[in-house]
């Protein structure tokens, strides 16, 4: 799982950064480019927490492969659902939430992890 979480990670901060130079670019007016530039902020933020999740995998054991996972599709949620309402106007009744909670279970996970016994 090691590989998959640090995968993982890569591509969401390959995807910050391009999202970060288009919101830099894009025509939109500055409420959007306010609320884009918050979403790439946490996608960057939790592909470092990815990249630490594959780091930490082997001593973390499965409360760390959880993390991830819970990092993951709390991207997926939270951001995918701020890029698709922003930019598109598409509207996923509960997605960004339930992204952002899932995004703050990572969190508790990966403390869980630190305090598990090897």
């Amino acid at each position: 799982m090691q590989r998959l979480w640090v995968g993982a990670g890569a591509l969401a901060g390959f995807g910050a950064v391009a999202m970060a130079a288009f919101t830099a670019h894009a025509s939109l007016d500055e409420g959007a480019v306010g609320v884009l530039r918050e979403a790439v902020q946490m996608q960057g933020w939790h592909a470092l927490a990815l990249l630490s999740c594959g780091l930490w995998a082997e001593r973390g054991g499965r409360l760390a492969d959880a993390a991830g996972a819970a990092f993951v599709i709390g991207l997926l949620c939270f951001c995918g659902g701020v890029y698709a309402l922003v930019l598109a106007g598409i509207r996923l009744a509960g997605l960004i939430p339930t992204g952002g909670t899932l995004l703050m279970l990572g969190w508790l996970l990966l403390l869980l992890s630190a305090f598990r016994r090897a």
